[in-house]
């Protein structure tokens, strides 16, 4: 699943996606960036 990192400024595959659920009860996608290992998240569902 591809997401933007705010770190390298592009959109990249996610490394390790796991399904989560926000404080607010929305669902979303966490994983991190395969070049610089910044946190991502991808909001909604697959």
């Amino acid at each position: 699943m591809q997401a933007y990192c705010l770190k390298c400024r592009t959109k990249r595959d996610m490394r390790d996606p796991q399904q989560i659920t926000l404080k607010n009860g929305r669902p979303a996608t966490q994983g991190a960036c395969p070049v610089c290992g910044t946190k991502m998240y991808r909001i909604g569902k697959k």
